[in-house]
């Protein structure tokens, strides 16, 4: 077997060979990974390494759908009596309108798959690949049997893959496996015929890593893999409607069963005045078909597309289509403070060990040989490089700012390290780390093994300077802890003084934590650093963390994001109310609380506080409270549960694996794009591509937005075509003939329906938008007063077409049903007009805030125009020209709706104003 999935047969059997083997038969280099060239052979070869979007439809499944719905059924049976009566005008004028609004359905939904589609792209996960030697970040799909994949904490496994090497890793295969623990892993080839659980040399696509790092060779991509066998045995999955769409539907088929009786009671009083049965049943029936907005949901599903991809173009990538509908109705933003309230740009500011305090060099010019004389700011700044995965190129070292790969708070720490001489790529040639205990969010410190290299660093006239002052000097390892510093100080036997180890005591330890304090009530964020020397190279399960000796504190500023001052401001003004909760020193958290006015006093609760609190008493408080500090991601979810029970609607922002459970919980789960680990974004809603709290903010700014573009297109069409069930009911009633004929009926509803709604959605965010309180989640589409103005504006369009055209009818001019048709119609792109705004005159709107809704009514119209001039189009509705001052005559008629519209906004501001 030489090719890349030569064992296909055997595939099973990877976890039985050895890792020389292994890489002998996907005919790869692990230090190299495959060619550019090689990779395209392949992936030409297997295919994408993507399982197959079931939730998608196709274009004819599409189209399909449309031509399936029970009004479009009725309308179709409606073209065949008349084709079966001999009418075939009527027929076939039926038959292509039904294509028409068969074809606008269509388009609309596949716009708006294909905008899903998109930002399914887009929220594609991203994996950290060596081809050709360098270490590469490419889309997941992109990847083929034979690929060399780095995996740490939080990644999500891309595909299946034969381990390499791990450090401490641990999997999460409950997906796979129902296995609820995460499962450690080995290198070591296994024998025997071992379930898929057992196989601890082996990761597969869909797992994530909980715990620890590890390199893996790709050996099955897409539908080979595990997750794609299981893929296989699924059916298709249809994602379900959000809450807003079964609302929607539920409205819809109310108003089919009102339309449905309204057009029976049109048909019976038709024959009882003797109208031609045919013409009565054609009527009735497409007074039923237009009268129900079948193309609702399609044109919501789009407008919630479009508006997330508007939200994409604000840094925020919108993964669930509810989400959107949701950010409407928050009322509380809990969010994380480093690098989202903040810059995310750390800077040492203060070295602290005891009986010296000094700031670091501010230039690499700055670092001078006196620091051999300071060998404890030395070690310090020595154990908190190496005890880090932030990485400081070579090329990037003398730079005034330079480029660090990895965590900002790592990346200050090697920073200050560099600019005191000790450049972290020299460092790890004299002492590689060899073992460690990555960071926990439940220890708050992380742990590196490093061996010491005695050859290199022994007193040598090249040996570097700080060789003589490390501690324990024969001892083969050292150990360095970094983390909060009093859960450093809870391992801690031992405090470095003057060049020596002493005892740690009570008094020391208060002293210690007195400083702690002084430096963090600056706004610094503080950590500890401590050693311990090994005489040998512990077991993996074995507890390294204890009788530490104590080193001293770094204390680092990451300042306050300028932006994040006006973002919390227009929150408030909202009324969203900020809450900061973050794994930092609660005196850290309050500063940069107080600074951007998220609290107003100094009342912060901690993780210990509310590991003794019960959801009950943490509820009781929760409304007093704005910042959280020293939590859990535990905590994280306590905080959402006690918020949700006092009725808030709560967005969440979360970065790390241990987040996922809130993210799920909150409302609105939001994940950090940036720093954000792959588990985080797959558990969120919301992706924020620049981890910034302001993006928050505009998104709920355009989730409000987008749904009151939804509430306006719902209030046009419900009011339009309940105008026409008006016309049509009431004109019988005064003794008149059918007012409008079917396809008159028809047409109004195939050029007022469709683009005009959809422009409706493209409006921009009205000026207050963020000015007003959240909506309750639980308030109806039409609360808010918007049926009663449904009902009269509907009402209003209704009596002005039918009394216009009854007028024409008792004089017996024969324009008279011309003037019903182009008065209904006007009136109608007259509603639409107003209904830009529930509270700013169109006036003040101004004509080029939304081109789209200017285009789709000059259209309208124009179709209108034509439908009455053209010799045709006369032929086929049966109108007939108006001459100039009746068309006239029907555009003022019209007008009172625009005008009884903006009067009313007028009243209802002045009402609300008095109160």
């Amino acid at each position: 077997m030489s090719s890349a999935s030569s064992a296909a047969a055997g595939s099973h059997d990877w976890y039985k060979l050895d890792v020389d083997r292994v890489l002998e038969q996907l005919r790869v280099d692990p230090n190299q990974g495959l060619s550019d060239l090689e990779a395209a052979r392949r992936l030409h070869r297997y295919g994408p390494n993507l399982l197959p979007d079931r939730s998608s439809r196709r274009p004819v499944e599409l189209l399909a759908a449309q031509l399936r719905s029970t009004l479009v059924l009725v309308l179709a049976g409606a073209s065949a009596v008349s084709l079966a009566l001999g009418d075939l005008v009527d027929a076939a004028a039926i038959a292509v309108i039904l294509l028409l609004n068969a074809s606008l359905g269509f388009w609309q939904e596949y716009r708006a798959e294909r905008a899903m589609s998109a930002l399914r792209q887009l929220s594609a996960p991203v994996v950290r690949v060596r081809r050709e030697g360098r270490v590469l970040e490419l889309p997941a799909g992109q990847l083929v049997p034979g690929d060399v994949v780095l995996l740490e904490a939080g990644n999500i496994v891309p595909a299946d893959g034969r381990l390499l090497e791990c450090s401490n890793l641990r999997v999460q295969e409950a997906a796979l496996t129902g296995e609820s623990e995460p499962v450690e892993k080995q290198v070591a080839a296994l024998t025997g015929d071992l379930p898929l659980g057992d196989r601890r040399n082996m990761v597969y696509a869909g797992t994530f890593v909980a715990y620890g790092r590890g390199t893996a060779v790709v050996t099955e991509t897409g539908m080979n893999t595990e997750l794609g066998t299981v893929a296989a045995l699924l059916g298709s999955v249809r994602a379900q409607p959000t809450p807003l769409q079964v609302r929607l539907n539920h409205l819809g088929r109310l108003l089919a069963g009102v339309a449905v009786v309204l057009a029976l009671v049109i048909f019976a009083l038709g024959l009882l005045r003797g109208e031609d049965w045919r013409l009565v049943f054609l009527t009735a029936v497409s007074l039923a078909v237009a009268a129900v907005p079948e193309g609702l949901p399609a044109v919501v599903t789009i407008a919630l597309a479009l508006g997330a991809q508007r939200m994409l173009r604000r840094r925020a990538l919108i993964r669930v289509l509810t989400a959107v509908e949701t950010l409407g109705a928050v009322t509380t933003i809990c969010t994380d403070k480093t690098g989202t309230l903040t810059e995310n740009k750390m800077r040492v500011t203060v070295l602290e060990v005891p009986g010296a305090r000094t700031p670091p060099p501010a230039s690499p010019s700055g670092a001078a040989r006196s620091q051999a004389d300071r060998p404890g700011i030395g070690l310090l700044l020595l154990g908190g490089a190496l005890c880090s995965d932030a990485w400081l190129p070579p090329e990037e070292a003398a730079e005034a700012d330079p480029r660090v790969v990895g965590d900002p708070t790592e990346a200050a720490i090697v920073v200050a390290a560099a600019r005191w001489g000790l450049l972290k790529f020299e460092l790890e040639r004299y002492l590689p780390r060899v073992a460690e205990v990555p960071f926990d969010s439940e220890r708050k410190r992380m742990t590196t093994v490093h061996q010491v290299r005695h050859d290199l660093v022994a007193d040598k006239p090249q040996a570097p300077w700080w060789g003589k002052h490390l501690p324990s000097p024969h001892s083969p390892y050292l150990a360095f802890t970094k983390g909060a510093v009093d859960s450093v100080l809870q391992v801690s036997s031992y405090l470095w003084v003057d060049g020596r180890s002493v005892p740690m005591d009570d008094a020391r330890r208060r002293e210690l934590l007195e400083a702690q304090d002084a430096i963090a009530r600056g706004g610094e964020r503080v950590l500890g650093i401590a050693y311990r020397p090994l005489e040998s190279l512990p077991p993996m399960d074995a507890p390294i963390e204890q009788a530490l000796t104590f080193v001293g504190m770094i204390g680092m500023m990451d300042p306050p994001r300028p932006e994040a001052y006006a973002a919390v401001a227009r929150c408030r003004r909202a009324g969203i109310r900020p809450i900061m909760i973050t794994g930092d020193h609660p005196l850290t958290a309050l500063r940069v609380a107080q600074a951007l006015d998220i609290a107003t006093d100094a009342h912060v609760l901690t993780g210990k506080e509310l590991e003794v609190m019960g959801i009950d008493h943490l509820a009781s408080v929760v409304e007093q409270v704005s910042v959280y500090a020293r939590v859990s991601p535990l905590h994280k979810l306590k905080i959402i549960q006690a918020l949700q029970r006092r009725g808030h609607v709560v967005a969440m922002t979360g970065d790390g694996v241990n987040d996922a459970p809130a993210l799920k919980a909150a409302d609105v789960g939001v994940a950090m794009g940036l720093k954000g680990t792959d588990v985080a974004k797959e558990a969120a809603e919301i992706v924020l591509l620049d981890d910034n709290f302001s993006t928050i903010v505009a998104a709920v700014e355009e989730g409000r937005a987008i749904y009151d573009n939804i509430r306006k297109f719902v209030r046009y069409l419900l009011a339009s075509n309940v105008a026409e069930l008006f016309v049509m009911l009431l004109g019988p009633l005064i003794g008149m003939p059918l007012p409008l004929l079917s396809l008159q009926i028809l047409w109004i509803n195939l050029v007022t329906d469709g683009l005009p709604a959809l422009a409706l959605g493209l409006e921009p965010a009205e000026p207050d938008v963020m000015e007003r309180p959240p909506r309750s989640p639980d308030e109806h589409i039409l609360g808010g007063g918007l049926a009663p103005r449904i009902v009269w504006t509907s009402l209003l369009m209704g009596v002005i077409s039918l009394a216009l055209g009854a007028i024409y009818w008792w004089h017996g001019a024969p324009q008279w049903q011309s003037m019903v048709f182009m008065t209904l119609t006007l009136s109608q792109m007259a509603h639409v007009l107003a209904a830009r705004s529930e509270r700013k005159l169109l006036l003040t709107l101004g004509p080029r805030s939304n081109p789209y809704l200017l285009g789709a009514v000059v259209l309208t119209v124009l179709l209108q125009v034509m439908a009455v001039y053209a010799s045709p189009l006369q032929a086929v509705l049966g109108t007939v020209g108006l001459p100039a001052m009746d068309l006239l005559l029907s555009l003022a008629a019209s007008s009172i709706i625009l005008v009884a519209l903006e009067l009313e906004k007028v009243i209802r501001h002045a009402g609300t104003s008095r109160r």
